[in-house]
């Protein structure tokens, strides 16, 4: 392992915290979506596919946002692109909280998926320009505790002032949090512009630039990992709150305890797996995060009758194996792409990131209906075709592998 100076970890340490509060705003926007359903279906007289429909809109809006940011990401300064595109993306949550219908709050969906979908794919750029291969699965670790800030702190926080001061209330907490971390990176995120030293793609080239990124093998089983881990997921996380509500009595205020629970836990878990990553190899700690990952995701779509403390109980082990498969996930696909084509690769594969999600919550929805009395059915098919997913992607992550060695080595000698 490379040592590091103290000076230059306390300053990838800053940055890297930075970035997880960067993504905090951007995964409580998307998950505070799934314990709110309960008040929009409600409030707009909607069904649980209407709501897994604003989700899917967010989501493809994303995966197109990264399939274009392939043709900027890397001609510009990745702290000024990312302060445009999380000014942009503070922009929609704004509009979401003003939005007089649901009509309105889905394309104001769409602009959040736009302008925030290539904000992870930013950050995993600066994690690949700055840190090197050995040492991405603890860095990534650290910065996927953005999903634990936004459990413990984020959604809990939304769905509380929604219970008391109605669903928009969620969204201008996420834009109060926005603007105080922009603030933040404007005066702490470093200039960084070293991937554009080299003259530029000529904009006749750009198309077939991007074009190759999906002509390279490497590169397309990677997306597959991607895109089919995501897909198993979101076919199971969109629906958990309404089923709670509908199935098993849980009060809406109440989901906040849930979450809070599940996010303390993976608050530890986070570094802990980026580690482990790096010690015993991204492919394996995927696997067997990937395996455990089964139980839970069938649990928690075969949940018997229970009261809430059994609930707040088990969900700590569905957020733990869910949010812990996608680190040495996030990690290795930091080592697919050479250096010259990280950015279009990471931008893209944030698109298929997108998809996945957009397709499975597009999925998960059709396969549910909901009686007159509010219960919600075809819940346990999800959990069945996410798990069978989940099979198939520990066996192809054996697919999925690093660009030469010699181009590793070289970034490790370089930091």
């Amino acid at each position: 392992m490379t040592s590091v100076p103290p000076l230059a970890a306390k300053r990838e340490r800053l940055i890297l915290w930075l970035l997880a509060l960067t993504q905090f705003t951007v995964i409580m926007d998307f998950m505070v979506m799934m314990p709110l359903a309960p008040q929009l279906m409600q409030a707009f007289s909607i069904t649980p596919a209407a709501v897994s429909g604003a989700v899917s809109a967010y989501a493809w809006c994303a995966g197109l946002s990264g399939l274009l940011a392939m043709t900027y990401i890397d001609r510009f300064d990745r702290k000024r692109l990312l302060l445009a595109m999380f000014f942009l993306f503070s922009l929609s949550n704004l509009a979401c909280a003003l939005a007089p219908n649901f009509h309105v709050l889905v394309l104001s969906r769409a602009f959040a998926g736009l302008t925030g979908g290539v904000l992870g794919a930013i950050g995993m750029a600066i994690i690949s320009d700055l840190i090197p291969a050995n040492r991405r699965g603890a860095a990534t670790g650290i910065v996927m505790t953005s999903f634990s800030l936004a459990a413990i702190a984020g959604v809990p926080g939304g769905v509380m002032m929604a219970a008391h001061f109605g669903w928009q209330s969620a969204f201008y907490l996420l834009v109060g949090f926005s603007l105080v971390i922009w603030l933040l990176a404007l005066r702490v995120l470093p200039s960084m512009t070293a991937h554009i030293q080299a003259a530029p793609v000529p904009v006749a080239a750009v198309l077939p630039e991007l074009l190759a990124i999906f002509r390279v093998p490497a590169h397309l089983k990677a997306f597959l990992l991607t895109g089919l881990t995501m897909l198993a997921s979101m076919m199971v996380i969109p629906f958990i709150s309404p089923v709670l509500v509908g199935n098993h009595g849980v009060q809406p205020a109440e989901i906040t305890w849930i979450y809070l629970g599940g996010g303390l836990t993976t608050l530890f878990t986070a570094r802990v797996i980026g580690g482990w990553s790096d010690r015993a190899g991204k492919q394996r700690v995927y696997r067997i995060m990937a395996a455990i990952s089964i139980l839970p995701l069938l649990l928690i779509t075969h949940l018997p009758q229970m009261p809430l403390y059994g609930i707040i109980l088990i969900f700590p082990f569905f957020m733990v194996a869910i949010s812990g498969r996608g680190i040495p996930l996030q990690a290795l696909m930091t080592t697919v792409p050479e250096p010259s084509r990280r950015g279009a690769f990471l931008s893209a594969n944030s698109a298929m990131q997108q998809i996945g999600t957009g397709l499975g919550a597009l999925l998960g929805g059709l396969g549910l209906s909901t009686d007159a009395a509010g219960h919600i059915a075809g819940y346990g098919n999800n959990g069945l075709f996410a798990a069978g997913i989940t099979l198939f992607t520990i066996w192809w992550v054996g697919r999925v592998q690093s660009a030469p060695a010699m181009v590793q080595s070289v970034e490790r000698t370089a930091a």
